[in-house]
């Protein structure tokens, strides 16, 4: 017999089944065999799967990590691997690593080599004594067991650069190790080394435990805080600059990270500073972008390095940062991007192991969930690994305090369940928050860590997008109007927000209020879009929005610079606008002092008393009464708190009509912390009478002992 026609492919589709396809229909043959590289015989069976098809059934499983050969009488192809068989379940079940050394593990006598690539047949390490220039090495790996490849280097590797080529689908791949956590300039080759060489003097610096209700965050980049031209900074755009004490602008006014000090804010989150993609870190003042966009997870982005060629010294800089802010007892809280990569199809992750590392529908489309290209398939376990890795690396190495989850909505709960052992196993006041938004990736959303799930996962706080919208009105309906603008709302929502948000979470700390982020416009902006007035009135409003944010139960989240009614001149969407629209306005800060002492004084104010930030439900139901309030107006007092801090008796007031608002008050005097003018923990007044008048678009706050 004989082949009417060559053929054209083998394809694996399940560990014992291959699919051979030939060029056209009425096939024959004499014989058909499956050898590896070995030349090992495999028992199969024959079967028709279509006119052009045939399916051989293998009695073995087929194992990974050779070549394996069809013949067809004359005739032979290599065996490629189906995208689809490396997404499966199976595969995980072969193919899934525990161990805790993937990376580099350097010593000066000794340093240990592991990557995991289970397709590939062949690897080998390339090393380089200078970043740029070819490999003066090539030393084969050693395939281990669940398709991990090592090499032990005898000798001291300390600064040698270092990439792998592997042979996957019968071409050679050249790869950045994925676990690198020392990389070169723009990401170009990984370095041999040990991270904690470069510790500063004390490290770690230890800072005062805090419970999760304690939490005040105030989210900022790097390169924003730093930059400004008359922040008296010295190193811009650095990690360096962000360590700067003492520093003051040119008018006297305190900067940097003494600004927020006084500020009085417990927890710094930090922009992504994992290696992105979008800054060349040789020209990096011509080039600006937020940082959404990894490549490199364990590796520092060197554009905010001192000298971002060498891979060492962003190490050293980033830790310098971390210990002066620990030493001002503030901790740190890192944006991580676990939901996608900058460009999959050149992404490392890939090339080691084509079609496992992110998500695709069943017709092997790419899933884009994120709508940046490409979604990680997190819930697979090895992406999972990746993760559990990483923010551990983070913990250990950095000493960070906690992380916020980009787009965490994309990422599945298997997961972030993981992601909390493992963090609290750690850092027991660990604080980790993310974006729940369900994003339409493929992936159930029932299995995905999305605001519905918040009360499945309660070690983990969700930002709160109902509460945000009902203050101001919609983030992307930018003229629609909210409760600041005295307009109607559904009040019982409002209260819901006030409370801590219990419709949507199982404690309040889970509640994360703004107002305003990074993402969207900011709350100046929105209010020049929305209201139809003054200045004057937007100043009030935004005032008003603050306060209702900083006084609700629940953690309070500050965007930087909302303080003194940051502004990025109507630009919704500025993470790659340039210094111009993002860099912290000092000068505008001095303008607006009196704003930035009035919310100063709300966080002294929250931090002074427990009540403010109650640790259960049950305790808000208990303590929390509201009080009869006219349309425009929201009112409350937190009676019998004594044992939470110095007040018996504390009454909230928020007033968004542009008239005053009279209350009829119990009996006994009352001093005033919080007005439309001050806000301070020593009693600014007293109020003697049976009525509180509360000024047009304002916020009060009285208390009693």
């Amino acid at each position: 017999m004989s082949i009417t026609k060559k053929l054209k492919k083998a394809k694996l589709i399940d560990f014992k089944k291959i699919l051979l396809t030939f060029h056209q229909d009425k096939i024959s043959f004499n014989s058909v065999r499956l050898t590896n590289g070995a030349r090992k015989k495999f028992v199969i069976n024959i079967q028709n799967a279509a006119s052009n098809e045939l399916l051989l059934e293998l009695e073995e499983e087929y194992l990974l990590g050779d070549d394996y050969y069809v013949s067809v009488d004359e005739e032979q192809v290599v065996v490629d691997i189906d995208r689809d068989l490396v997404r499966s379940a199976r595969f995980d079940e072969l193919y899934y690593y525990s161990g805790d050394d993937l990376g580099i593990d350097y010593s000066n006598q000794l340093t240990k080599v592991a990557i995991w690539s289970p397709l590939a047949t062949k690897g080998r390490i390339l090393l380089s004594e200078r970043w740029n220039l070819e490999p003066t090495s090539i030393i084969p790996l050693i395939r281990t067991e669940r398709g991990v490849w090592r090499q032990r280097l005898e000798g001291d590797y300390d600064k040698v650069f270092y990439q792998f080529e592997f042979f996957i689908h019968s071409k050679w791949v050249k790869v950045n190790d994925p676990y690198a956590k020392l990389m070169t300039v723009n990401g170009k080759k990984g370095m041999i080394g040990n991270p904690a060489k470069v510790n500063p003097k004390t490290w770690p610096v230890a800072c005062q435990p805090s419970s999760m209700n304690e939490v005040i965050i105030y989210e900022l980049h790097i390169r924003d805080f730093t930059i400004g031209r008359n922040n008296g900074i010295k190193a811009k755009g650095q990690y360096l600059g962000f360590s700067e004490k003492g520093t003051h602008s040119v008018n006297g006014y305190v900067t940097g990270i003494d600004y927020l000090k006084k500020l009085q804010v417990s927890h710094i989150e930090i922009l992504p500073l994992h290696d992105f993609g979008s800054v060349d870190e040789t020209n990096w003042k011509e080039q600006y972008n937020w940082g959404y966009d990894p490549i490199y997870f364990f590796a520092l982005e060197g554009s905010y390095s001192s000298n971002p060629y060498d891979s060492y010294q962003r190490v050293k800089e980033l830790k310098e940062m971390i210990a002066q802010l620990h030493e001002q007892n503030m901790k740190v809280i890192l944006d991580v991007v676990f939901n996608h990569v900058y460009i999959r199809e050149q992404s490392d992750l890939e090339k080691i192991v084509p079609g496992y590392y992110f998500r695709a529908h069943s017709n092997g489309q790419i899933s884009n969930g994120t709508g940046v290209g490409n979604d990680l398939a997190t819930e697979r376990l090895m992406v999972r690994k990746l993760v559990i890795d990483c923010v551990k690396y983070w913990l250990k190495e950095f000493d960070v305090d906690g992380f916020r989850f980009d787009l965490m909505g994309i990422i599945d709960l298997d997961t972030m369940h993981q992601v909390v052992a493992t963090c609290q196993e750690i850092k027991k006041d660990v604080v980790l928050l993310g974006e729940g938004w369900d994003l339409p990736t493929a992936y159930p959303t029932s299995k995905r860590t999305t605001l519905h799930s918040a009360k499945i996962i309660t070690s983990i706080g969700f930002f709160d997008d109902q509460f945000r919208d009902l203050i101001k009105g919609s983030t992307f309906q930018f003229k629609e109007q909210g409760f600041v603008h005295g307009i109607n709302i559904e009040m019982e929502k409002l209260k819901d927000g006030i409370s801590g948000s219990p419709s949507l979470f199982s404690q309040p700390s889970q509640a994360i209020h703004y107002i305003e982020a990074h993402d969207n416009h900011t709350l100046w902006d929105k209010l020049t879009l929305s209201t139809p007035s003054n200045d004057d009135i937007r100043y009030k409003q935004h005032r008003l929005a603050t306060a209702i944010i900083l006084l609700a139960q629940g953690i309070p989240f500050l965007h930087g610079g909302q303080e003194f009614f940051r502004t990025k001149y109507g630009d919704a969407n500025s993470y790659n606008s340039g210094d111009l629209v993002n860099q912290f306005d000092w000068e505008r800060r001095e303008t607006y002092q009196d704003n930035v002492d009035f919310i100063s004084g709300i966080i002294s104010i929250r931090k002074h008393h427990q009540a403010f930030h109650l640790s259960s439900y049950q305790l808000i139901t208990k303590h929390l009464r509201w009080l009869e309030c006219g349309n425009g107006c929201v009112a409350y007092i937190l009676e019998g708190v004594h044992e939470f801090g110095p007040w018996n008796d504390i009454m909230v007031i928020h007033n968004a009509k542009d008239k005053v608002e009279k209350l009829a008050i119990n009996f006994g005097n009352w001093q005033v912390l919080v007005d439309e003018l001050t806000a301070s923990l020593i009693p600014l007044y007293t109020l003697k009478e049976e009525e509180i008048i509360v000024q047009p678009i304002s916020t009060m706050v009285c208390i009693r002992a």
